[in-house]
């Protein structure tokens, strides 16, 4: 019982992060679903992309009306990125056996392999997050976008979006302002935007297998989701961002280190 309702704070949790600055919580959806209702790791990416999917449609639809979606950006973006999901959940994905390899004496599985990627994937973005980064240019947004390197990223990003089950916003925002040439404001709406498209499409292609989803708990669960949103849209206007990522990128990197050790030592 405990357990449960530290997942329900912890989905709080995940909406605070993605209306603060935009991403980083939905990498925390997956572990929660595992660790805090027992759902297996391969179902799991399955109900984070839909919950993320959600929860980023409420963001981005705030962010739209205070003018921080930039469309063409959004679809030059987020096409490639949606056929990378697609391909990964309805194809990739499924081909992937349930037994990878032996190592040692211990199997590898395939949802052992899901959750040792993403504390991988966790400590990585906890690192970038907690760096203490030099002054940056000022963007200058009469430079044209870098178009190649942009659809790179995207598919990139659906890549990963598809086989772990995150939004991606810890990739998106860095490569809009670094290849779209746009201020990190519109980077974090047009995200949420990008976000929602890859992570509903990918759900579309686990339906269309016919996976079972428990409806009732993802409404739930979303519920918080979206209140944490909401909440953190609200309080991003008296936060520092440099101090919440930090404080956030500590935490995820705890998370991750325990998913990792945890992963070691039951190899």
């Amino acid at each position: 019982m405990l357990t449960i309702i530290a997942g329900y704070l912890s989905a709080i949790l995940v909406g605070l992060s993605l209306g603060l600055i935009g991403g980083g919580g939905s990498i925390l959806t997956v572990p929660i679903l595992v660790f805090c209702f027992r759902i297996d790791p391969v179902l799991a990416t399955t109900y984070s992309l839909c919950i993320v999917g959600l929860t980023s449609a409420v963001g981005a639809f705030r962010h739209y009306r205070n003018g921080n979606v930039i469309l063409p950006i959004a679809l030059l973006f987020g096409i490639p990125s949606l056929i990378t999901v697609f391909v990964m959940r309805k194809w990739i994905m499924p081909s992937i056996p349930r037994h990878i390899c032996n190592i040692g004496h211990h199997e590898l599985i395939k949802p052992d392999m899901l959750m040792a990627t993403f504390a991988c994937l966790m400590i990585f973005t906890a690192l970038a997050m907690i760096r203490k980064k030099k002054t940056e240019d000022p963007i200058n947004e009469n430079i044209a976008p870098n178009k190649p390197l942009l659809v790179g990223q995207s598919i990139l990003v659906g890549g990963v979006t598809g086989f772990i089950g995150v939004g991606g916003g810890f990739l998106i925002i860095p490569s809009l302002v670094m290849f779209a040439r746009i201020p990190v404001k519109k980077a974090i709406g047009t995200s949420l935007l990008i976000m929602t498209m890859s992570s509903l499409l990918g759900v579309l292609g686990d339906v269309s297998r016919h996976v079972d989803m428990n409806m009732s708990f993802l409404v739930s669960f979303s519920a918080c989701t979206i209140t944490g949103i909401l909440a953190g849209a609200y309080a991003s206007k008296f936060i520092q961002d440099k101090a919440l990522k930090q404080s956030f990128g500590w935490f995820v990197l705890c998370m991750g280190l325990f998913m990792m050790g945890r992963f070691l030592l039951h190899g």
